[in-house]
């Protein structure tokens, strides 16, 4: 007699960081994907037109004309209570600019993926921070990841911290372009029904359009109500810090991955600390073991998130550090003011009272190769900013 073939579900694939993203928005099971193409991102609204036309998830994807109309639609349906999605890059990210600060305002749960890249001109399609750094104050939580497992479960945790009723603000999960979108790593996938059943609840927007009980959103506000606006949305930032940490605190009980603020490596007992975001600060793991095998003790510190800005955590891993010296890697630049994620770091610093000898390097902009040798030479420079290669 022939064995029953039964097909085995899939635990683990070998996939780019936009197909990891794609995969973790089908789990999360929104009502509506909206999408408009645009290069390092495609292949995330590819997959998941895809996916939804397979049948894997009744979703409705919009294909629009234009990224200020995907986050609009998005707007609309999560206006009548929809779970949503998008993604977009660089100029398109900018193209929503308007629409980023009318869905943080109006509390929309939304999540987007970001495929870092820089802005023209000239053009460049090569992965920078400065497009989802240049809209730090619209209001979106902002995530950076460094790894295509990462990707898939910072959006698994997006959807749930976005949808907090404390919480419900939108969610940006940003991936540097090429660098991650398009590079295949291992990808552990988590279980569909553990997810649903145990992690993600469903979604309830408590202000959503209703026709039993009407009232509109987005007509003309009073200065003294707008500001009673402006601070609840404040409140609500302050309340994702704790619900991130319990969100991150339950991935590691269901699936075993653990993801914190700051990710810490070997910074204990460091005399010099590197400090930086996305795939840079992952490749700065190796810089660190690179030097600790030439009796250098180096540490680092990954930022997970800028916004909320990880107050307690970066203070607290600085101070218990031995290191007299920060060297902070920004792919990115202010004109005029300096590397951002510098000036954020010092602004906390300058607060607490810690005092360090800062090193800023600007390096890696526009996608400019920087190598693990590279950030072993950024330890030797002196207070200040740099330019790296320049």
């Amino acid at each position: 007699m022939m064995a029953e073939c039964v097909e085995e579900e899939e635990t683990s694939v070998y996939v780019t960081g936009c197909e990891a993203a794609a995969r973790a928005v089908i789990i999360a099971k929104p009502s509506v994907v909206a999408a408009y193409p645009i290069t390092p991102q495609t292949e995330i609204v590819e997959k998941l037109s895809l996916f939804i036309g397979e049948g894997r998830h009744d979703c409705q994807f919009i294909a629009v004309e234009s990224e200020h109309s995907a986050l609009s639609a998005c707007i609309g349906a999560a206006s009548c209570g929809a779970r949503t999605f998008t993604a977009t890059s660089s100029h398109g990210l900018l193209y929503m600019a308007e629409m980023l600060y009318w869905a943080a305002i109006a509390r929309l749960p939304i999540v987007m993926a970001n495929a870092n890249r820089a802005l023209a001109s000239g053009w460049n399609i090569w992965a920078d921070h400065i497009d989802s750094l240049s809209q730090r104050d619209a209001g979106w939580i902002q995530f950076y990841t460094s790894t295509v497992q990462e990707v898939y479960d910072t959006i698994l945790i997006a959807f749930r911290v976005a949808e907090n009723e404390g919480v419900m603000l939108p969610v940006m999960v940003n991936l540097d372009g090429f660098l991650l979108t398009h590079i295949n790593q291992p990808l552990r996938l988590v279980d569909e029904t553990l997810y649903q059943e145990e992690f993600l609840d469903e979604i309830n927007v408590p202000h959503a359009l209703n026709l039993d009980s009407p009232h509109t959103l987005g007509t003309l506000i009073s200065p003294s109500d707008n500001y009673r606006v402006q601070h609840d949305r404040k409140l609500g930032m302050e309340r994702a810090k704790d619900v991130i940490k319990e969100a991150e605190r339950d991935f590691l009980r269901l699936f075993g991955r653990e993801y914190h603020p700051v990710m810490e490596y070997r910074s204990d007992d460091a005399e010099v600390l590197l400090l930086g975001m996305g795939t840079l600060a992952k490749e700065a793991e190796d810089a660190v073991d690179m030097m600790r095998f030439r009796g250098i003790k180096a540490g680092l510190l990954r930022l997970r998130q800028i916004r909320p800005f990880p107050d307690d955590e970066i203070i607290d891993a600085i101070s218990r550090s031995p290191a007299e010296k920060l060297v902070i890697i920004d792919r990115d630049y202010s004109p005029g003011s300096g590397g951002i994620l510098s000036q954020e770091v010092k602004t906390r610093l300058y607060d607490a009272g810690i005092v360090k000898e800062i090193v800023n390097v600007i390096a890696g902009v526009g996608g400019q190769d920087v190598s693990a040798e590279d950030m072993m030479e950024m330890v030797e420079l002196e207070r200040g900013e740099h330019w790296w290669g320049i």
